[in-house]
């Protein structure tokens, strides 16, 4: 759950509360968040403490409430946190106030695994107060609610958009496509003029048609009237075919879009017990995942053994995923107000590009604990995204599969079974080779 601190020209924050203290705000400035992990950060600039058994029903103000829900779930006390926040949405609170409530709220029953009552209060947050949904990506508060089906169709509507759940999300994905695709506007744009322009023909043409119909004296050729006539509909045809193909391919890209940002969530355990998401990892490491049987699974990576040192020169870091393994490993709760312990890399969905691109010297420490393996975290999540891919791809859900990602963090390509070692490090550049710097 976020903790941040509002600055009125920014994304819109979630109130905060200071861990170190026991002080709450009375006056939120708003500061320009920067999505990481743990969500947007609010800080709170003069405080005074809203305590349960003083504080007043008339001097309790929606702030107030917030701040003190989110110390309660500090502290692991859900149940009287959701109720502080829903005392929060009954006091009239401002637009930042209620987004607050409602996404804090969420993350209350997210960790209750309330997956529709969190959908619901995400919603509203999404369609009435602005919230980005890049926000929900990346809290680690919602790492549950994302593993349930409640945030596939949320996520679904939202990159369908629409006024039930706002178009934030779909424009930012669609500038992306822009930036992947970018002469697809080009593209559209000649469609159209062309199939004006067949239209415009076609509507002369018809009366000729007729008129050589009819025969009589000064009446056009019929043969080559006829076959204007079919050039026009023929082209009007194709064109808006060619119309339709391009929409469908952007809908599949935005689709892909929206799974590569998933992917860049997800959380990683490194050799060195450090806990990551695959975002971090971007420029520094080729991820190989190996989904599977266990038994599969450990074959692939003893035959890995065997290629380790050119595997290791051309950056392959292996996530062996189990299918239906309960192996889980313990992640400290941080809570709404836990510090943010990842650091950021990339520009990603709803994310600011200059700061996400300031992390140069958290990358050079990154690098010298990438090992050859890492463990997932999360596996839930890990397996919802591989079998989202194996849909798109048309390979059957839990058939053993491996995925190679490239430097940037997208998919370089798949297949069934366990990949073939030997090819994989003649196919792959050295991490030090111009094709790799190309491609990060």
């Amino acid at each position: 759950m976020a903790m941040a601190s509002l600055h009125p020209r920014h994304h819109p924050p979630f109130l905060l509360l200071r861990p170190q203290t026991v002080l709450f705000s009375q006056r939120l400035c708003l500061l320009s968040g920067r999505i990481g992990r743990g969500g947007l950060r609010l800080r709170a600039s003069s405080s005074s403490p809203p305590s349960s058994s003083s504080s007043d029903a008339t001097t309790q103000t929606a702030e107030s409430c917030v701040n003190f829900g989110l110390s309660l779930f500090s502290k692991g006390r859900v149940r009287e946190a959701l109720t502080q926040f829903e005392t929060a949405l009954s006091l009239d609170p401002n637009p930042v106030e209620a987004q607050a409530a409602f996404y804090n709220k969420a993350c209350c029953h997210a960790y209750r695994g309330e997956g529709k009552k969190a959908a619901d209060c995400l919603r509203t947050a999404l369609r009435e107060y602005n919230l980005k949904f890049g926000t929900i990506l990346n809290d680690p508060d919602l790492a549950s609610f994302r593993a349930m089906p409640e945030f596939k169709e949320l996520q679904e509507e939202a990159i369908l958009g629409g006024e039930d759940i706002g178009y934030s999300f779909r424009r930012d994905l669609k500038l992306i496509s822009e930036v992947q695709a970018p002469f697809r506007g080009v593209r559209r744009f000649f469609y159209v003029a062309f199939a004006a322009a067949a239209g415009i023909s076609t509507f002369f043409t018809v009366p000729r048609l007729v008129r050589s119909l009819q025969g009589g004296d000064g009446a056009p050729d019929l043969w080559e009237t006829a076959g204007n006539a079919a050039i026009n509909i023929a082209g009007i045809i194709v064109l808006v075919a060619l119309f339709i193909w391009d929409n469908k391919k952007e809908e599949e890209q935005l689709a892909q879009i929206s799974r590569d940002e998933t992917l860049s969530r997800l959380p990683l355990c490194l050799s060195t017990s450090r806990i990551v998401e695959l975002v971090q990892l971007r420029d520094t490491a080729r991820p190989v995942i190996l989904a599977g049987s266990k038994e599969t699974v450990d074959r692939a990576l003893e035959k890995a053994e065997r290629f380790r040192t050119e595997l290791l020169r051309r950056g392959v870091l292996l996530i062996p995923v189990i299918w239906g393994s309960d192996k889980r490993k313990p992640v400290e709760k941080k809570g709404f107000g836990g510090p943010v312990t990842a650091s950021t890399s990339l520009p990603s969905v709803g994310e600011d590009f200059e700061k996400r691109t300031q992390s140069i010297t958290a990358k050079s420490r990154l690098k010298a604990e990438v090992r050859f393996r890492g463990e997932v975290v999360s596996p839930t999540e890990w397996e919802r995204w591989i079998i989202e891919q194996q849909k798109a791809e048309g390979v059957n859900p839990r058939e053993d599969v491996y995925i190679i990602l490239r430097l940037d963090g997208r998919v370089r390509r798949s297949g069934r079974g366990m990949p073939d070692w030997q090819q994989i490090v003649k196919e792959l550049p050295p991490m030090e080779a111009l094709l790799s710097k190309l491609e990060r």
